[in-house]
């Protein structure tokens, strides 16, 4: 007996916005990684190349966020509520946690540089945690 349904339109489309949305986000890490190594590995901080990886970088940002909005506009109701509310918070958690965090950096609490990077990763947790829970949730 065969299982497998075939997939609806609403599915499909979301299933390739959701792959095109995954490619940017790694095109999107890439470029930041090659903006933040570049100089080091690569260029030996040659400023020309350095200008042409950060305008690289925001320029596939702005494909980033156009691909979230894409997404986000394919959504029904109900996930479009659960990816809303794990932003919301994410937002939340990045604010309240961000600043504390800068103050403790330029007065030396806390035992290392404080850098953007580690929001990042709280805000890629929170994310996934909170829009895991919506999903779990609702179901």
């Amino acid at each position: 007996m065969n299982l497998n349904l075939p997939e609806n339109g609403y599915r499909s489309r979301i299933r390739t916005s959701a792959r095109r949305l995954a490619r940017w986000n790694g095109a999107w890490v890439a470029a930041t990684a090659l903006m933040a190594f570049g100089p080091k590995f690569f260029w030996d901080r040659a400023l020309v190349f350095t200008l042409l990886a950060v305008g690289l970088d925001l320029a596939v940002g702005v494909g980033v966020i156009l691909a979230n909005k894409k997404y986000v506009a394919e959504l029904d109701e109900l996930q479009r509520k659960v990816y809303l509310n794990a932003l919301a918070i994410t937002v939340g958690v990045t604010m309240i946690a961000g600043v504390p965090y800068s103050v403790m950096g330029s007065y030396h609490v806390i035992p290392f540089k404080a850098d953007a990077a580690y929001l990042l990763i709280l805000m890629t947790l929170t994310f996934c945690v909170t829009f895991l829970y919506g999903t779990w949730r609702y179901r």
